[in-house]
């Protein structure tokens, strides 16, 4: 399995990225090549490739993906916001090209106060100018939530894209769950009627990335909220069917889990434990220590949750629906996870341990360990 979380470069550039990638368990990662809120980049030549390749040689990791920063529009109606687009696209496929990496994943981009129709077209125009290069790079459409004005809330919509594209070959797809889920699609008890109609509208050749995340929304919201797995509307059994269904083999398997923490310190996201949940080797990985903490949270949560005995999946989703009930004023504004971290810490469950240690444990628990 190629499953692996994202990572920026930091001073090291790719070598750094995969040394975090490897701490957790990874055999796959993705990579912004800096930060994705900006433009700002260093030379390739001054970000570690060479060593970057060999750390990942010897750790058996083939295959990585790259994702274009979030200010890239290339639907944008403004002229000097399309050519920012365009031209940044330009240099991330020679960025991605300078690491033999095939895959460059990108949000098709908003078409702000036009329509529909303008914002493929747009994007069309500038895939035909990016794409024109002699270059081994494939660009990867995402599949977006539909918040706003974005493009890709439907399989339809990247397919017109890719069939009015003039280099058509050089275009996949990237599925993301948390994006799916809240574009309206039934990933949770539909998710092979939802590969039919993908393989029909789109082709399930150019499928080529997967990104699998939780979402704080129910299905339908279109507003791109991720939550931990195990934490959200989806929930964890959902998405290791996904990850372990045909599609998604040999696929790259990319977390964005955000890390929800009260601590504002470096400590890192829950994705060793995620990744380890999913690859089912989290007692050869953490020990059986981990799973009797586990145990421990099972038990605790069996005498203290209102509806007990389903991993919490009933006291994540009621406890999202109060959230989001806006006739409701709630003074307690937690979502599920903090609110359980809240309770383990009160008892003093689990002595000793870091809050990402125990958050680590409460994906294990909305798991199943």
């Amino acid at each position: 399995m190629k499953i692996g979380s994202h990572v920026s470069f930091s001073n090291k550039g790719l070598l750094a990225a995969a040394e975090e990638a490897i701490s957790y368990g990874a055999t796959s990662f993705m990579v912004y090549t800096g930060a994705p809120q900006n433009t700002r980049r260093k030379p390739m030549e001054e970000q570690h490739v060479p060593e970057g390749l060999a750390l990942m040689k010897e750790h058996g990791i083939e295959e990585i993906v790259v994702h274009a920063p979030y200010i890239i529009n290339l639907a944008s109606p403004k002229r000097e916001t399309f050519r920012l687009a365009v031209e940044f696209l330009q240099q991330e496929i020679e960025r991605t090209a300078y690491m033999g990496v095939e895959n460059l994943v990108v949000h098709p981009g908003a078409y702000v106060d036009k329509d529909l129709n303008y914002g493929i077209k747009r994007i069309v125009e500038a895939l035909n100018e990016v794409l024109s290069a002699d270059r081994r790079v494939y660009i990867a459409l995402e599949t977006m939530a539909g918040k706003g004005t974005e493009v890709g809330r439907t399989f339809q919509e990247l397919a017109d894209i890719i069939e009015a594209c003039v280099y058509s070959e050089r275009l996949r797809v990237c599925f993301d769950t948390c994006h799916a889920h809240d574009a309206g699609y039934d990933i949770i008890d539909g998710f092979d009627a939802v590969m039919e109609e993908f393989d029909r509208v789109i082709g399930l050749d150019r499928l080529s990335v997967i990104h699998i995340n939780d979402s704080k929304n129910a299905r339908g919201a279109r507003k791109d909220r991720h939550a931990p797995l195990g934490a959200g509307y989806i929930g964890f059994d959902a998405i290791n069917r996904i990850v372990h269904h045909e599609v998604a083999r040999d696929k790259p398997i990319i977390l964005e889990t955000p890390w929800i923490g009260k601590e504002e310190t470096s400590q890192r996201p829950m994705y060793e434990a995620e990744i380890a949940l999913l690859r089912g080797n989290a007692v050869e990985r953490f020990g059986q220590g981990f799973v009797d903490d586990v145990a421990k949270l099972r038990a605790f949560f069996a005498e203290v949750l209102p509806e007990p005995g389903d991993n919490g999946r009933r006291y994540v989703l009621s406890t999202w629906e109060a959230l989001r009930d806006k006739k409701q004023k709630l003074a307690d504004k937690r979502e599920p996870m903090e609110r359980l971290y809240d309770l383990v810490v009160e008892r003093e469950l689990l002595p000793g341990l870091t809050e990402e240690q125990i958050n680590m444990r409460l994906v294990g628990y909305f798991a199943g360990l």
